[in-house]
């Protein structure tokens, strides 16, 4: 066995954005190792590093060649034999030296392949050809090109001004040149503490010289070094930094040695509402957020410097402070300037508005809602609510998106409109819809339980789902541009949370009457559908089938998500028995014999096999049957054999008590009456010939099994069922 080497790849350049830091360090080890497999060489690991200004790789344990690869031979496809001449000519010039041309026969005719045999090369060798292309081919998601070479498109595309290459091999410079830019061992330090060249010896002491010239190679070292120094920042002033691990990873990104310190501020902007402060903070900012014992807001910031300052950090704390307190001012004036204004005056503004260009404007969508949670109340779909608060919640929960406040702070929509509510000194009620009606916005949100939240949130989102599909304007595939699978997902964890007992029918079809009048039918069953579809993705995790929801589903007329999940639910504790399993396999025989001999055959039931009809072989032991008499019903000679008249006696006991138990929505016990029929079910097919020689015989026994399949179909539609 050969040598082995770490190899050291830096690829350094102006300041990389901080949000494509982390992805683009996995990139590079991504991109590397698939550029090496493709020469036959393979590293032990690879470690991968980024700052600001450097992304890099070490390569651990690389061979000195690929000698395994001596004997491969490598084929390249070329055109067809019957290709026109000027194509078969075009490939022949193509052919390196090393390459031999044969016309082989394959399964689409004659083709030309040129040959050739891999012949070893170095580990320099490879890396000089992997690097260059490996940059060439990185998928920064925003890239630029730079100086005399840009005038062409060919030119070299990368985040920012690529500056300098360090490719080590060992000890050895691997020799590469990319658009101008040559290797070689040096590299730069700190901007600020340490500017001038380092020499890099290798991957053994890369990350050891970096750091003795103020730079963190590491991310992670990085964002520990970080949120173990504003902890002990926050603890000597006796306050906690408020957790946000996104924010670490930011400010590990804006830094290679990163100081985080601690600023004040003035505690009178603390008046203005703590999520507005939280916001300017973190967002304008980057600073951390701190909390005091109480767990209130506290009137101090962490901030993270770039460098180790001479005088403690003070002058950077002063010039942070200056810059916060003009942002607080500014959130103070906004909060008072948007607080002499009612939110019924700010409303008013909604109609300048457009929500959508075809659903006209965010006023007409509140007059919407507004009508539609009131529906909901009054129906007693959402039980102790006030209709009235219902609605004035409704027809403010808009507002505030017209105010200062959030025209700063989107995020802030609906909370605002909370603060502004209670500052009228509107009900608890109402300011809380208007903070909540958003809510869930996303999995793991809160989800309302307030009455009139939860009135205002359900008319929001249902408004939303049908009238974009009331416009055609449905998701599909990976596109939903308008958030209606979010939405759908909100009514769905509203609805179970609260165990409503929603319609989904009735809530749409009212939703699409309003105001709007479209040309066509409303897609209602599209809209169940997409239900359906968003309560497999919201149940998955919960364990629950996607065939037993189809099951429910497909019998129709089950719109209530919460009677439908209790139904799935026994289903899925039912096909789990024995008795479960067995009936499934019996339905399915019935339901295959009824699709092949008896397709017709739908709810029909065949003289003498209806409830409450007897089989009687008393008179005389000839084994006539009871006649069976109706207004139109003939009188029904036929004898049926001991396991028919068994599996027709289990009906009759169990169709009325699963009818009974259905009604009553105690499905467990509806299956448990189900799960009766497993035994006769079993004893017929085992007996009996349903395609019997005489017309009569056949007739009863599939109309017998329509009558199993439609007790079964009381419960759910067991031929969506997979097993």
């Amino acid at each position: 066995m050969g040598c082995m080497s770490d190899f050291l790849l830096e690829l350094r350049c102006e300041e990389i954005p901080a949000r494509m830091q982390v992805k683009a360090s996995e990139d590079l080890a991504r991109l590397f190792a698939e550029e090496l497999a493709k020469s036959g060489l393979t590293p032990a690991a690879i470690d991968s590093f980024v700052t600001p200004r450097r992304l890099a790789v070490i390569a651990r344990d690389l061979p000195d060649t690929n000698s395994q690869w001596e004997a491969r031979i490598v084929e390249r496809k070329g055109p067809r034999g019957d290709a026109p001449q000027v194509a078969i000519e075009g490939f022949m010039r193509s052919l390196a030296e090393n390459e031999i041309v044969e016309l082989k026969e394959t399964s689409k005719g004659h083709v030309w392949f040129a040959k050739s045999v891999s012949t070893p090369k170095t580990a320099s060798e490879i890396l000089a050809e992997a690097v260059p292309a490996v940059i060439r081919a990185f998928p920064w998601p925003k890239s630029m090109r730079w100086g005399a070479a840009s005038q062409t498109t060919e030119s070299l595309r990368w985040v920012r001004p690529l500056q300098g290459i360090v490719a080590i091999l060992g000890e050895e410079l691997v020799d590469i040149e990319v658009e101008g830019i040559r290797s070689g061992f040096a590299t730069l330090g700190h901007r600020f503490h340490h500017p001038g060249e380092i020499t890099i010896g290798g991957a053994h002491d890369y990350a050891e010289k970096l750091r003795a010239c103020h730079v963190i190679v590491s991310h992670q070292d990085r964002q520990a070094i970080i949120e173990a120094k504003s902890a002990e920042a926050a603890a000597a002033h006796g306050y906690s930094v408020i957790e946000d691990k996104g924010l670490v990873a930011e400010n590990a990104g804006l830094t290679e040695w990163p100081v985080p310190l601690l600023g004040d501020f003035d505690p009178a902007f603390l008046e203005v509402p703590p999520e507005v402060i939280q916001l300017t903070l973190r967002i304008n900012q980057k600073y951390f957020v701190l909390k005091d014992a109480t767990g209130k807001l506290a009137p101090a910031f962490i901030c993270t410097a770039n460098i180790e300052a001479k005088d403690g950090g003070a002058a950077i704390i002063a010039g942070n402070r200056k810059v916060l307190a003009a942002r607080l001012s500014d959130a103070r004036f906004f909060w008072e300037q948007d607080r002499k204004t009612r939110l019924a005056d700010h409303g008013k503004k909604l109609e300048r508005i457009t929500f959508h260009e075809k659903l006209g404007t965010v006023a007409d969508k509140v007059e919407r809602v507004a009508k539609l949670a009131r529906w909901l109340v009054e129906e007693g779909i959402v039980k102790g609510a006030d209709p009235d608060q219902t609605e004035q919640a409704a027809r403010l929960a808009k507002a505030d998106l017209v105010t200062e406040m959030v025209g700063e702070f989107p995020e802030l929509q609906g909370v605002m409109g909370g603060y502004y509510a209670r500052a009228e000194r509107l009900t608890d009620a109402v300011a809380d819809a208007i903070r909540d009606h958003y809510k869930p916005v996303g999995q793991g949100d809160e989800v309302p339980t307030a009455p009139v939240t939860v009135a205002v949130s359900l008319a929001d989102k249902l408004d939303t789902i049908v009238k974009f599909f009331q416009h055609d304007m449905k998701p599909s595939g990976s596109k939903d541009p308008f958030a209606l699978r979010r939405a759908a997902l909100g009514v769905i964890a509203i609805v179970l949370e609260n165990r409503l007992k929603l319609d989904l029918s009735d809530a749409t079809t009212i939703a699409s009457a309003e105001q709007l009048h479209v040309t066509g039918l409303f897609p209602a069953e599209e809209v169940i559908d997409f239900f359906a579809d968003r309560l497999k993705v919201q149940q998955k995790e919960a364990g629950v089938r996607h065939d037993l929801i189809d099951a429910v589903f497909a019998l129709g007329g089950e719109d209530d998500l919460v009677r439908l999940l209790a139904r799935v639910h026994a289903l899925q504790s039912f096909v789990a028995t024995d008795d479960g399993t067995n009936l499934l396999a019996g339905y399915k025989r019935a339901a295959n014999i009824l699709r092949k001999d008896a397709p017709d055959l739908s709810s029909t039931r065949h003289p003498g096999l209806e409830p409450g009809s007897r089989f009687s072989d008393e008179a005389e032991g000839s084994g006539t049957p009871d006649q069976v008499r109706g207004d139109n019903n003939p009188v029904s000679l036929y004898t049926p054999e001991p396991a028919e008249a068994a599996l027709i006696a289990a009906l009759d006991a169990a169709e009325p008590l699963a009818r009974q138990a259905v009604a009553d929505e105690r499905f467990a016990d509806a299956m448990a009456a189900l799960a009766t029929l497993r035994s006769p079910i079993d004893a017929f097919f085992d007996s009996v010939t349903v395609n019997d020689a005489d017309p009569e015989k056949r007739a009863t026994r599939l109309a017998l099994l329509a009558r199993v399949r439609d007790a079964v179909h009381q419960v759910a539609d067991f031929s969506k069922i997979s097993g």
